[in-house]
């Protein structure tokens, strides 16, 4: 993900104490959970150096954007202007970036650390291979899997040090949410299925997918939330999981279909939700029934130590004797069952046929096993989910029928 000036500018200000589950006033502000401390952050550095030791990578680079937040607390963006961090796999990191925004990189600095400027005539290339001289860095450079070529050809060049992939190091960290993670991705739910609850009963005949867009993003900002609009579909549009550029207005009879988040303190939510505005029919209520089976079937499936592609697989073994697919094909499910999430929206790994990467406590995924029918609708119901100890915990519960969406 990458930040932009905008969403600096915007990004979040005073946290409280602990959000209870499932507690929503609705139109009401939520006490939300206190933010990353940076004790936290230190841990996530050493457990960091820790993966990079046993990988024989030298240090860490990174751009601006989730994974430079995650262990620096920096929110920045992404231009022509290098700004990166460098994580040796001992001692302090060290924050390249141009002189004149030396002040303001600082002022999200969460972490000890050292920080090296680079002047508009000079190379920040240089810079950066600089302190990895000075630490006296062997082994290979892990580049996050974000970072622009330039960069990562940039930094390699000048330093010697041969680029390989971070994601052992990062994906190590980042897929696995602490409590306090987990706290903020709660609230983030909490807040977005209040806002779903406090439109739900204002949706009218004619309404566009806009209309609808900004009277959730309004209500998810009165309880607290981070939001700059989600994904709204009406009727035929329904029918294509990122839908249509055709006009669409709320119809009789016609699926609505809602596909939004929030964010706080930088950690997401993402739900889905789809209800008829009337009476659904006969149809509209048989595929309902069926995701909703098939969210049950990869909630069931979602075993600690499974590789996550079996949950995937396990949806499709239920939908395809039901007459959809095989596979992708359509009608049917034509993406993956469901995502990572945590500070990104979407993050690795993924509920996806092929995914090896055993399931463990603490990694975070969306359900979301939509079926569409291409030409009439289709049906999204999306609940993210938690790995514990003793299995899959629910952000948000799934709803039991369609007259009652939200519970």
């Amino acid at each position: 993900m990458q930040l932009t000036k905008r969403a600096f500018m915007a990004t979040a200000a005073a946290l409280a104490v602990p959000l209870p589950a499932l507690a929503i006033p609705v139109a009401t502000p939520l006490t939300l959970p206190p933010p990353i401390t940076p004790s936290e952050r230190l841990a996530r550095i050493n457990k960091a150096q820790r993966l990079m030791r046993s990988s024989g990578i030298g240090a860490l680079l990174i751009e601006p954007g989730s994974s430079l937040d995650y262990f620096t607390g920096v929110q920045w963006w992404r231009s022509e202007r290098m700004t990166v961090a460098l994580i040796p796999a001992e001692g302090t990191p060290c924050i390249v970036t141009p002189a004149f925004e030396e002040p303001s990189v600082r002022e999200s600095l969460r972490v000890p650390a050292e920080v090296r400027v680079w002047n508009e005539h000079t190379s920040p290339s240089e810079i950066a291979a600089g302190f990895l001289r000075d630490r006296k860095v062997t082994g290979a450079l892990g580049v996050e899997e974000t970072v622009r070529a330039f960069v990562m050809n940039g930094v390699a060049s000048a330093s010697g040090l041969t680029p390989v992939s971070a994601n052992p190091v990062v994906r190590g960290c980042r897929m696995i949410k602490s409590p306090a993670e987990l706290a903020l991705m709660q609230a983030a739910a909490d807040i977005t299925i209040g806002a779903f609850r406090a439109v739900h009963p204002q949706i009218t005949a004619g309404m566009t997918p806009d209309d609808i867009d900004t009277l959730i993003t309004a209500e998810t900002r009165k309880l607290g939330g981070q939001a700059d609009g989600g994904l709204v579909l009406l009727g035929e549009a329904s029918a294509y999981p990122h839908g249509s550029h055709k006009p669409q207005a709320v119809r009789e009879g016609d699926v609505v279909l809602l596909d939004c988040g929030c964010s706080v303190g930088g950690y997401q939510s993402d739900i889905s939700r789809t209800f008829v505005f009337g009476e659904p029919s006969k149809a509209q209520r048989l595929m309902w029934e069926q995701v909703r089976r098939g969210q049950a079937v990869a909630f069931g499936a979602a075993k600690l130590g499974a590789p996550a592609g079996s949950v995937d697989d396990a949806v499709r073994a239920y939908y395809e004797p039901l007459g959809y697919g095989p596979g992708y094909q359509l009608p049917g499910l034509p993406h993956r069952t469901g995502h990572g999430i945590g500070m990104d929206g979407h993050e690795p790994v993924n509920f996806v046929h092929g995914e090896t990467t055993p399931l463990a406590p603490g990694m975070c995924f969306s359900n979301e096993p939509g079926l569409y029918r291409p030409g009439s609708f289709g049906i999204r119901l999306e609940d993210c989910l938690y790995m514990t100890d003793g299995g899959p915990r629910w952000f948000t519960v799934p709803p039991d029928s369609i007259d009652k969406p939200f519970g």
